[in-house]
């Protein structure tokens, strides 16, 4: 990746140096002093910030050529000249057997980051140790010919180089090898060791299949295995297989001594498995304790607690898939502050865009939170009534008796009035009868008694609450309001119970001598004898001696004729049942 970045700006600097100065030499264009620009002049071996000038050399001596390797060193151009090369070729052997430090963290700003004990132009990578001779790999920050800063390796590494050169021990396992896997090399790596590398690969995955057998024969003797149910195990086993078969081959390949430029490409590609097999683990682990958890949610009946940890677990999966993605990107030396900045801004974004959607999703945690519904219960939703029959992220359906499936976005749905007919703990029976006219007050005296009897007998009517009262008149026919709770839940059985009732209710107005009234109008044809001239007579006296005496009662009663029959009609009636029991 860096050298892509480092052929991208030397043809910019290149196409841009070509283009001022075929314009100099155009004609009819005056040679004037050129404006300064803004745009800061780079160095065209990358050598403009420490990030750049140490995976500069090693790119450049790796490939072989140790006369542009020479030119990231602080030498003069003489001594440049004339031992630059060997010199760059020694560090790199030194670098390669000798180096401890961790490339990542080379800072990629040109003027470095701030280290304790550090001056502001000088940057210590990392430390060389071969024998007896330990040295700092240190940058130092000098302008160059042109003025322009750049990074090189400090004169003081440099002077610490041979004596490092001289004291790196030969690998040993280089001593048994023939000459032509130890001299030939591919992409800097040298055929022996491609071959130790190839060779790590399945013996690490064997050590990595035992250890996992191992640990599985362990968890098995133990009298309280810390994973009792084998499904979990297996679900788990083949991830912790690739945790461990990645420690191990990290640990072969670091015994081989590869060169330090591909041990620190190498190092990438196992970091990045090592994150995977690792969010594979994770991921595996949340899925099987979800699962053993919602199952005993749904088994003690909470329904609504076991589609909530469904949606837990996968927002948990979510996060693990997102933490990885960012610790790979980490891994491979990506500026996290620029992607966090935006992601940062991502979010908003998709904030507004899916507003609908995530108010959605919400509505679906607050419903399966609080258990306003489960997955069978039978509800009202405004108007519509039916069967439950998934809760989803983003809708809830519903199963109408008509058969049909509604779908209702869960956003609409917190908002609305539920209805949850399963939860009654019992059912309202309540209707109103209508009886004729022509009916007496005997009658409806008798029709009240004998349903009210009937309530109180009845062994599906709850009697406390139970009644039956004559509410008023109406235009064709006397009503009367019954009032009183089944005792059920279901409603299959309440439609029984109700015909029941009415059966029974139709039986005692039958019995009474009256029956019900219809919207109709009654014609009497007879001979009208007129009002009766006798109490006529008496009520006009009546309200004479009352405007003679200055007590019409108009609008009311004076308060001391209220004082004086207040509470004077005997209630209930003398014949009353209830005034007998007293």
């Amino acid at each position: 990746m860096s050298s892509f970045f480092f052929k991208r700006a030397c043809w910019l600097v290149l196409c841009a140096v070509i283009s001022l100065t075929a314009a100099a030499q155009l004609p009819g264009v005056p040679k004037t002093t050129p404006e300064p620009t803004t745009s800061p002049v780079t160095d065209p071996l990358g050598r403009d910030t420490p990030n750049g000038t140490i995976y500069g050399f090693l790119h450049a001596a790796q490939a072989g050529n140790y006369s542009v390797a020479a030119q990231y060193l602080q030498m003069t151009n003489a001594k440049r000249a004339a031992q630059g090369e060997e010199l760059a070729k020694k560090l790199k052997s030194v670098m390669d057997r000798a180096f401890s430090g961790n490339l990542r963290l080379i800072s990629n700003l040109p003027e470095g980051s701030p280290q304790e004990g550090s001056s502001p132009n000088q940057q210590r990578i990392g430390a060389l140790s071969a024998g007896d001779v330990d040295a700092d790999l240190d940058l130092v920050r000098v302008p160059d010919s042109g003025g322009v800063k750049i990074w090189l390796i400090s004169s003081d590494t440099l002077a610490k180089v041979p004596d490092l050169y001289d004291r790196l021990a030969v690998h040993q396992v280089e001593a048994h090898l023939p000459d032509f896997l130890v001299q030939y090399e591919f992409l800097g790596i040298a055929i022996w060791q491609w071959l130790a590398i190839l060779l790590a690969i399945p013996i690490s995955a064997a050590l990595g299949w035992l250890t996992v057998r191992l640990l599985g024969l362990y968890q098995k003797l133990r009298r309280h295995p810390p994973i009792s149910r084998p499904d979990a195990w297996n679900a788990i086993s083949n991830p912790l297989w690739l945790v461990f078969a990645t420690i191990y081959d990290g640990g072969l390949v670091r015994q081989i001594g590869l060169p330090l430029l591909p041990r620190h490409h190498y190092q990438e590609v196992i970091g990045v498995v090592f994150i995977i097999a690792w969010a594979w683990l994770l991921s595996r682990i949340v899925q099987q304790i979800a699962r053993q958890v919602r199952e005993r949610a749904i088994r003690a009946g909470r329904t609504g607690t076991g589609s909530l940890l469904l949606l837990g677990e996968r927002v948990l999966k979510a996060i693990i898939s997102i933490a990885a993605i960012f610790a790979i990107l980490n891994s491979l030396g990506v500026n996290m502050t620029t992607a966090l900045a935006g992601l940062g801004i991502g979010g908003i974004a998709i904030a507004f865009a899916a507003q609908k959607t995530l108010e959605n999703l919400f509505g679906g945690v607050s419903l399966l939170g609080d258990e306003v519904i489960r997955v069978g219960d039978i509800c009202r939703f405004g108007d519509k009534t039916g069967t439950v029959e998934d809760i989803s992220l983003r809708s809830t359906r519903i199963r109408t008796p008509e058969r049909i499936e509604l779908s209702i976005p869960n956003g609409s749905l917190a908002t609305m009035n539920i209805e949850n007919l399963s939860r009654r703990d019992k059912i309202l029976f309540n209707t109103k009868l209508s009886l004729r006219y022509e009916t007496s007050a005997d009658q409806l005296r008798y029709v009240l008694a004998q349903i009210r009897r009937l309530l109180y007998e009845h062994p599906k009517v709850e009697t406390d609450g139970a009644r039956i009262r004559f509410i008023g008149y109406d235009n064709s026919a006397l009503n009367l309001e019954v009032f009183c709770y089944t005792l059920t839940r279901d409603g299959a059985e309440f439609l029984a119970i109700q015909e029941d009732l009415l059966l029974r209710i139709m039986d005692i107005v039958e019995a009474s001598g009256t029956t019900f009234a219809f919207p109709s109008r009654v014609l009497y044809l007879g001979r009208d004898r007129g009002l009766d001239q006798e109490k006529t007579a008496a009520v006009s006296y009546q309200v004479q001696q009352w405007r003679e005496s200055s007590q019409l009662p108009f609008p009311d009663y004076a308060p001391s004729e209220i004082s004086g029959f207040s509470n004077s009609l005997p209630y209930p009636e003398p014949d009353s049942a209830l005034r007998s029991r007293k």
